[in-house]
């Protein structure tokens, strides 16, 4: 996988960069508006899927870009690039191919809660991702800018109160049609780009701003409630201008662990690795935000940003007299920036410059570009199910920040699954979905559509109840074969090498556990771990490998006829054996959070007339309108008393009440078929 070759981005955008009277169709499965992690993944999966699909963006160079920062993973992050790769999507590969510097965060804590990160070259990561694009079968690219949707009246077989059939361009008379439309719009829907006391319309410096239709369209038209978020970005500072001896020099992991279970090593030799830096703020910093608050319009503004990834304002002014982290990061192998993560700003530049230069690293420092904010609409989430399509309108996907979150692995998730759930529905299948107990994709979709936000959403590992199940190593054993099985977003390929690692990982831990020694045994065997001396009972190879000392090399020195042949996956059983009582002790748990996401709730009952339930219940209900009884259990405000009243209406009560509502559409039918015999039988 590591070892293609990309063409020459001159060689392979002629031929996609057309004109839509040049397009070979004007009817497609599914079109994707939107180039960045969303959409591109959106693309990638539905074309993978079987759906012909068509990916609209506003400049194809600017496919699979770092709008931001040049990095990818970390704390939560990393466990979602790792279930995006067992899904087979692009941005694993993507990272092994175009990372610099790679590290696992948190190791000091257990592996189900590592964070593998890589910091990327801007330049070979969004090649790679056009490349795999652009050599995806039954996937056009084709550059413009969407005007507005095509709504038409509903399918009536089908819920909701509209039906989205395609696209029309801005500046074209030809509209594209389509069974079904992912919009990844990211910070294009409405945006605003602020710098200083300058407001002009746009979602990233350099490109042109998105058609007004869209917000206009998705109000208006289709009724949906839309929010307002914001966001920014720091300066890049040019890299030979910063005195890097008074920064802290961070290297990376001198094993750097690939995202991608295909792959075994990263393109990045581990001695071509890239440094990163760590300075701080110092009192000099916040007195120049200080006193330029008055300049400085986007931080007056009521509109939310992100908590966990604030601008140097909003951290200066929440936590006065305080020294910040900044982190300087490479943005590529031969690039002359250095990416200052922690100083997003949105002063005047002149200001910005006075700013960094109060830090001793950066007295000297060139601002390359400056900093900037970006404000910009989103869609309320709970009006979403969770294949992520919109409730009301048929056909219709979102994914990524037009949902309300942050960050390139959130987008990238959803896509992905906004993207297979869009091209089953133009197939004719039925929508799937993933629970929270089985991915932290799950755990990040049930969040948006159950609870919605409040601020801009970043997954954190602390969001998942079973932690110690969902981890980065076994994302492919949790989600590659129901990937190929149940999705069908999955080659053959990926499956075969699943399957392979799945048998393998089996017989391993059946050996470990046959292997059945006394503890004096053990000792002998291996001298020098901390068994106990007083007790003499029998342990399983699995029961020892769970002790912090023993190694899985360590076993397979003393029984290497029985468990030599499973040395490539040492770290896995290791972390198989640790973990193995806590998952035992998850399952009822799990099977009984996974009964409840199997009930499904009717969408069309009606939660106002529920008289068992108190009105602040039944309007939250009526309100978010859960797809299952699980996620009506974990909305704020729905008591257990009520999910248990909601149970027995939908198990008893609900199913008598349609169970005539069947009876009498039945008998409606007998009668209209009786009369259109007898019209049959009369003489013409």
């Amino acid at each position: 996988m590591l070892t293609k070759k990309l063409p020459r981005l001159q060689s392979f955008l002629l031929p996609v960069s057309r004109h839509v009277g040049h397009l070979a169709r004007q009817q497609y499965d599914v079109i994707v508006v939107g180039g960045g992690h969303a959409g591109t993944e959106a693309a990638a999966a539905a074309a993978r899927v079987g759906a012909e699909t068509l990916l609209v963006t506003q400049k194809i160079h600017t496919v699979g870009a770092l709008s931001c920062n040049p990095s990818l993973g970390g704390v939560g992050k990393g466990h979602l690039v790792k279930e995006i790769d067992a899904l087979d999507g692009l941005c694993g590969r993507a990272g092994d191919w175009a990372g610099i510097h790679f590290s696992i965060l948190n190791r000091r804590k257990g592996p189900a809660v590592w964070g593998p990160r890589a910091q990327l070259d801007r330049q070979r990561y969004r090649e790679f991702i056009q490349s795999e694009l652009l050599s995806t079968p039954r996937l056009t690219v084709l550059e413009g800018s969407v005007e507005e949707l095509l709504v038409t009246e509903p399918n009536p077989e089908e819920p909701g109160r509209h039906r989205v059939t395609g696209i029309h361009l801005a500046n074209d008379s030809h509209p594209i049609s389509a069974s079904s439309v992912v919009l990844t719009t990211g910070t294009f829907l409405s945006g605003s780009l602020f710098m200083g006391q300058t407001t002009s319309p746009g979602g990233r410096i350099g490109d042109a701003p998105s058609s007004a239709g869209m917000s206009h369209t998705l109000r208006e038209r289709l009724g949906l409630r839309i929010g307002r978020l914001r966001t920014g970005t720091p300066p890049r500072i040019v890299k030979d201008s910063v005195d890097l001896s008074l920064a802290q020099l961070h290297p990376p992991d001198s094993h750097p662990m690939p995202f991608s279970f295909l792959n075994a090593h990263t393109r990045c030799k581990p001695e071509e690795q890239l440094p990163c830096y760590l300075i701080y703020t110092t009192p000099g910093v916040e007195k120049v935000v200080r006193e330029s608050l008055h300049l400085n319009c986007h931080i007056e503004e009521d509109t939310k940003g992100p908590r966990y990834c604030p601008s140097i304002e909003s951290r200066v002014l929440r936590f006065p007299g305080r020294k910040h982290q900044v982190w300087l990061e490479p943005e590529g192998v031969t690039s002359d920036l250095l990416y200052p993560q922690g100083l997003s700003m949105t002063m005047p530049p002149d200001v910005q410059l006075r700013l960094i230069r109060e830090i001793p690293a950066l007295h000297r420092a060139e601002i390359h570009t400056p900093g900037y904010g970006v404000q910009y609409d989103f869609v309320c989430p709970t009006q979403l199910s969770p294949a992520l399509q919109v409730k009301s309108t048929q056909g219709l996907f979102l994914a990524g920040q037009i949902n309300g979150t942050t960050g390139y692995e959130e987008a990238a998730a959803q896509g992905l699954w906004a993207g297979a759930n869009a091209a089953r529905w133009a197939l004719f299948m039925p929508a799937v979905a993933l629970s929270r107990t089985e991915s932290y994709i799950g755990v990040l979709i049930d969040d948006l559509v159950s609870r919605g936000v409040t601020e801009p959403y970043r997954m954190f590992t602390s969001r998942a109840e079973f932690r110690t199940s969902l981890r980065p190593d076994n994302a492919d054993l949790r989600l590659t074969l129901k990937g190929f099985k149940e999705v069908g977003c999955v080659s053959s390929l990926r499956y075969q090498e699943a399957v392979r690692v799945r048998n393998s990982l089996q017989d391993a831990l059946a050996a470990l556990q046959a292997l059945v020694l006394s503890t004096a045994i053990w000792r002998k065997k291996l001298p020098g771990i901390s068994l106990s001396e007083t007790k003499n009972t029998s342990l399983t190879g699995m029961d020892l490998l769970q002790y912090k000392d023993v190694s899985f090399e360590m076993m397979a020195s003393v029984f290497p006829e029985c468990l030599s042949k499973y040395m490539e996956f040492s770290g896995r059983l290791k972390i198989e054996a640790v973990y193995k009582p806590h998952c035992d002790l998850n399952k009822k748990e799990i099977e009984r959070i996974q009964r409840e996401e199997n009930m499904s709730l009717p969408p069309d009952i009606d939660y106002l007339s529920l008289v068992s339930l108190s009105r602040e219940v039944r309007e939250i209900l009526d309100r978010v309108r859960p797809s299952t009884l699980g996620a009506a259990t974990r909305l704020e405000g729905v008591t257990p008393a009520a999910v248990v009243n909601l149970f027995n209406y939908v198990r008893f009560t609900g199913r008598k009440e349609r169970k005539t509502h069947r009876k009498q559409v039945d008998q409606k039918e007998e009668i209209e078929e009786e009369l259109c015999a007898r019209n049959a039988s009369l003489p013409q």
